[in-house]
């Protein structure tokens, strides 16, 4: 039996109920599990021999509000390929269920094997879970990273305030609905000697590949002299 065969048992047989097998890459084993669940589930899976999952290697929020929407309209595009901002799928999140959610990647160094664990939050403004500080002292840092970028809030965490950004930043930056060019920019005033801050003066630009530009080398005719 492989140690992916033998992991899934020991999810099966002692965390049952508590969490659910969700889709993932062959040879990867993920689950998710309820927010009323999550830290009695990180609990066993560090703690059970047969899981044994030592290590929180990274967390990272996700922001499901595009998620399952209409394919890009484009001038010229197949209905399936790359050439299709994204694949077609389900609804999309319903504004009563959870538009965040959490996904803990995990090691175990003994047994040599990794486990994803998605979790959504509570819905509603702000997301929120509680901690897994207590559980792996590395999530400290990610759930702060979590906080800055989306405005996910951690219950119990001893220190959540921002990490990446400006103490005085308005926003979650990774959220979806977050302009791209932001809502304030900085300067340096040398007349009062410090750091400004200002409305953006960046024009609103889409830069994603759904915009097809003209392209006069790519229209050219060809030359036959290649």
């Amino acid at each position: 039996m492989s140690r992916i065969e033998a992991t899934a048992q020991a999810l099966e047989s002692r965390i049952g109920a508590r969490a659910r097998r969700v889709a993932s890459l062959a040879g990867e084993i993920a689950i998710e599990v309820a927010p009323a669940q999550l830290v009695s589930v990180c609990r066993d899976l560090r703690d059970l021999p047969e899981l044994a999952f030592e290590q929180l290697t990274d967390l990272s929020g996700i922001d499901y509000l595009e998620h399952g929407r209409a394919e890009w309209v484009t001038e010229a595009a197949t209905s399936t390929g790359f050439s299709r901002g994204v694949e077609r799928g389900p609804a999309p999140v319903a504004e009563d269920q959870a538009r965040f959610a959490v996904t803990y990647h995990l090691l175990s160094v003994s047994r040599n094997v990794r486990l994803r664990v998605r979790c959504r939050c509570l819905a509603g403004e702000p997301p929120m879970l509680d901690s897994v500080t207590g559980i792996w002292a590395s999530a400290n840092w990610y759930e702060r990273e979590a906080f800055d970028l989306f405005g996910i809030l951690f219950r119990g965490h001893p220190d959540l305030r921002r990490i990446l950004t400006d103490y005085g930043f308005i926003g979650h930056p990774f959220r979806k609905d977050f302009p791209l060019i932001g809502n304030v920019e900085v300067r340096y005033d040398p007349a009062r000697g410090r750091v400004v801050y200002e409305p953006v003066s960046i024009e609103p630009r889409t830069t994603v590949p759904k915009v097809i530009r003209k392209d006069h080398v790519a229209d050219a005719p060809e030359t036959g002299n290649d």
